[in-house]
């Protein structure tokens, strides 16, 4: 199957019908997750799995009792770090001088660069930062979702400070940004499964750098 034809099939999903996602398919978009860019490679988030069904009912209220936290299969929770910290880049630093086998001293550059952001921000921004982050490993769980013919839904419609309660976020230093809902889709009851999908044609969306002229 091609990308584009995934895209094509996938659509926010509205209404799940309880059935497991196989193991493989989940390993599957949690490697996407693993394997996605962020800038200078540190993954500022964590990603809670969450497949018990005691832990999606104590979520639904707080995403407004939408039918999809308990219909689904796995909830996948972006957390984004709530503060970036010294201890952060040198754990960081290590993993990159063991897999790449190289010396502390080739990377000072690069850790001036990180440092810059741990000296040079307020919490907040590197929250914000780390969040910003989370977004392109989200984004290639929902592509890698639809490759896998798994239904996904997009949540940004939760109270993410009782999600950090439910799940005991804060003292992880966690804070929730996204959630993503994995399942399959409840074609009876389910109104989008038959809508066509509508998005800006290419002629508006794309724009040549000439036409801001």
């Amino acid at each position: 199957m091609k990308l584009s034809e995934a895209l094509q099939w996938r659509y926010a999903t509205k209404r799940m019908n309880g059935e497991r996602v196989p193991a493989e398919k989940l390993e599957a978009i949690l490697e996407a997750i693993q394997l996605s860019p962020s800038s200078m490679g540190l993954q500022p988030y964590n990603v809670i799995l969450i497949d018990d069904e005691a832990t999606k009912a104590s979520l639904k209220a707080a995403a407004y009792n939408q039918p999809q936290i308990t219909e689904a299969s796995h909830l996948l929770v972006f957390a984004a770090w709530d503060d970036i910290t010294a201890e952060n880049v040198d754990f960081y630093l290590q993993e990159i001088i063991q897999t790449r086998n190289v010396s502390a001293e080739s990377l000072d550059g690069f850790k001036a660069a990180l440092m810059g952001i741990v000296t040079g921000r307020t919490k907040e921004q590197k929250y914000e930062w780390a969040a910003r982050q989370s977004y392109i490993a989200f984004s290639n769980a929902i592509t890698a979702a639809a490759f896998e013919k798994v239904d996904a839904t997009p949540m940004e419609g939760f109270v993410p400070a009782e999600v950090d309660r439910i799940l005991g976020l804060e003292k992880k230093g966690l804070r929730s940004v996204t959630i993503l809902a994995l399942g399959f889709r409840d074609e009876k009851n389910d109104y989008m499964v038959s809508q066509k999908k509508v998005r800006r044609s290419k002629e508006v969306l794309f724009v040549k750098k000439e036409q801001l002229n």
